[in-house]
């Protein structure tokens, strides 16, 4: 009887623990598990919502960004801003929340449908940005950012606005990034987690596809 007790309890235990355990897997616009964020970098084509095309297309058909290190100083870019910034103090704390987000996520790992410090994908980077800075609701793919704001021209770029690039085969535009001026943008990269790169790289700058601008000018 004793024995029989034991094994019983034993076998419910095991029964809860394993089934009550949380998926291994997370799903490109579900929410976020921070642990399963740090063991897994790429969710598996099953976990995708079938429904969804840009998830499994996005999926089936990575980027081919570069290989790169950042060598552009937030710092540096800061202390611009604040030597050349004529703003009044309302429009100059816009621009420092938004700065102080992307000094937030820099050298976050790139996370495929990651939205958290521990990993994140590029427009989840551009969507959380604008959320937490300005309360500015984006679209969650770089292909759906595409066709919210203002299109604006490569010479018309200001502060804050969003850059995009044809970096896939099937999904256009497959990369987004926020531009700070000075030629840079800020992005997570595949390759390279959240980092700030320049609009003049060859790779970029043959790949650029165009911008928007998802506030008011003035804002900045």
């Amino acid at each position: 009887m004793y024995h029989y007790f034991y094994y019983s309890v034993l076998a419910i235990s095991l029964l809860i623990f394993f089934g009550c355990s949380p998926a291994s897997h997370t799903v490109r616009y579900g929410k976020d598990n921070e642990q399963t964020q740090k063991s897994i970098s790429t969710p598996s084509i099953d976990t995708l919502n079938i429904e969804d095309d840009d998830a499994i297309n996005e999926y089936l058909d990575p980027d081919d960004l570069p290989e790169e290190k950042s060598t552009y100083n937030i710092s540096d870019i800061m202390k611009k801003f604040e030597k050349t910034s004529d703003l009044s103090a309302e429009q100059t704390t816009a621009r420092e929340k938004l700065i102080m987000e992307i000094i937030k996520y820099l050298d976050t790992p790139y996370k495929y449908g990651g939205s958290t410090l521990n990993g994140i994908d590029c427009s989840a980077f551009t969507q959380s940005v604008y959320q937490d800075a300005l309360n500015i609701n984006l679209n969650r793919t770089a292909r759906d950012q595409f066709t919210q704001g203002k299109v604006i021209s490569k010479d018309e770029l200001q502060f804050g606005d969003l850059v995009f690039f044809n970096t896939r085969r099937r999904v256009r535009p497959g990369h987004v990034g926020i531009y700070i001026g000075d030629g840079l943008f800020a992005h997570a990269s595949t390759k390279g987690g959240v980092m700030i790169s320049s609009l003049d790289e060859d790779y970029y700058s043959k790949r650029f596809m165009g911008a928007r601008r998802v506030v008011d000018e003035n804002t900045f």
